[in-house]
């Protein structure tokens, strides 16, 4: 089996460093650009891509002289993005964003970007497109802009049927639904590797867990040579099977089916989803929603309320935020006197941690820029994002469940579904019970904010 070392060997993967996953480098770049331009103002679904080009200060220009999209340095340190104007509307979106997260590397002004011929590539430049087909996932489809059926398994034909609802592709109905479902499974993309001598092998490109998986699938493991994703031959192939990729390891349910090659290779690659045959694996946590006061929990044990504070205040004066101050006040004396300790414990992403008795802990979030009325959201995601992985691992050292109101969606005027992904991948995934309250009065009126995004 290969190792994450050896399987990167891109130039451009190896200009950020070796210690950055590259999968999770791709990942979060995405997100800081999404996060910050829904901050700004962009909105959906449907996101346009045009627009998201815009605000990163990329030029969009319709050419067809590409075949697709082709990414040039321009002066300045900018990009300029042509496009064939005469693809498929789909086909256009896709190529945006793929070309938009090409300029997360380092050094990618070194050159042009486009899909060149096979024989002007060189043999790896598979991996930093498949890296960027990530990327274009996290842009086309945004977190929180998609709610999978959590009642319902997923299958090959139904991520085709979303793929085919939303306009997207394969790869971003998979990585949007792996990181809802609360069931055990994982998705993978998988493509077909000379080995030695005429041999030839699928090895995984990338696979993702659900929150309830505990298996590792690395980059680079190879599949059984009798495996059905050799079965799909050609683009919109399917095939399902049984089979053991890893020695050690429980036999899968695998579900894929075939999609565009990488620019250097003819066999179509391959992307699904697998389960365990194990019938005995359970599903992970997941967010218990309760009409109720978040400042009386219900449950045993230790318990921590979260809240969203901002970065300016020292008192808490609104909101959700008043009333813990109300009720413990001496928490907010702690929090007062933490932050006049020195401005920079009130830097966004940051977390303060205080005992209120009772094997119960207020954590405050600091992922709101200043308070007071204000044209856009005052919440910042990339900040709460950090936040509550801090929270996470808080409540783990503690043993604690977690309760809140709905995170953010009030004083900070938040979209619901970002920061509900965003428990479910930090909290949940950590198998963390996680309780949400809504006031009687408020659920509707928080069912109609969610919707509204």
């Amino acid at each position: 089996m290969q190792s994450t070392t050896q399987y990167w060997t891109h130039s451009s993967i190896s200009a950020i460093g070796q210690k950055s996953d590259p999968i999770h480098f791709i990942t979060e770049s995405a997100r800081d650009l999404v996060f910050r331009a829904i901050e700004s103002g962009w909105q959906g679904p449907p996101f346009d891509p045009f627009q998201l080009a815009n605000f990163a200060g990329i030029k969009v220009l319709p050419s067809e002289d590409v075949v697709d999209a082709r990414l040039t340095p321009a002066p300045g340190g900018r990009f300029v993005i042509e496009f064939n104007p005469n693809r498929p509307r789909h086909r256009i979106k896709y190529s945006i964003c793929h070309e938009i997260a090409h300029t997360f590397f380092p050094d990618c002004s070194e050159r042009i970007r486009n899909r060149i011929s096979v024989q002007e590539m060189s043999g790896n430049d598979w991996q930093l497109e498949m890296l960027c087909n990530m990327g274009a996932a996290e842009l086309l489809m945004p977190i929180g802009s998609f709610q999978s059926s959590e009642e319902r398994r997923l299958t090959i034909d139904q991520i085709l049927a979303l793929r085919k609802q939303y306009e997207v592709s394969v790869d971003a109905v998979l990585l949007r639904t792996i990181n809802l479902t609360t069931e055990s499974c994982f998705v993978f993309s998988a493509s077909l590797h000379p080995t030695t001598g005429r041999e030839r092998k699928y090895y995984i490109d990338y696979a993702r867990p659900s929150r309830a998986w505990d298996q590792r699938i690395p980059s680079g493991l190879p599949l059984p040579k009798s495996t059905v994703a050799a079965e799909c031959t050609a683009i919109g192939f399917t095939a399902k099977g049984v089979e053991q990729w890893l020695r050690a390891g429980d036999r899968f349910n695998v579900e894929c089916v075939g999609l565009p090659p990488y620019p250097n290779q003819t066999v179509p690659r391959v992307a699904g989803i697998g389960y365990s045959t194990n019938s005995s694996l359970t599903e992970s946590k997941h967010i218990t929603f309760l009409r109720g006061d978040a400042t009386s929990p219900r449950a045993e044990g230790p318990k921590i309320i979260a809240q969203i504070a901002n970065d300016k205040a020292l008192t808490w004066g609104a909101g959700f935020a008043l009333a813990v101050r109300r009720k413990w006040p001496k928490v907010q004396e702690k929090y007062r006197v933490w932050a006049e300790e020195g401005r920079a414990n009130l830097k966004l992403g940051s977390i303060h941690v205080a005992e209120a008795g009772n094997e119960t802990w207020i954590v405050s979030l600091i992922a709101q820029h200043g308070y007071g009325p204000s044209p856009t959201p005052r919440i910042r995601y990339g900040a709460l994002d950090q936040a509550i992985s801090k929270l996470s691992s808080t409540a783990s050292a503690f043993g604690a469940t977690v309760h809140m109101p709905r995170l953010g969606s009030g004083q900070a005027c938040g979209s619901w579904s970002i920061i509900e992904e965003m428990l479910n991948e930090h909290l949940c995934r950590a198998n963390i019970e996680v309780f949400v309250y809504d006031l009687p009065g408020d659920a509707a009126k928080q069912e109609h904010q969610t919707l509204l995004f």
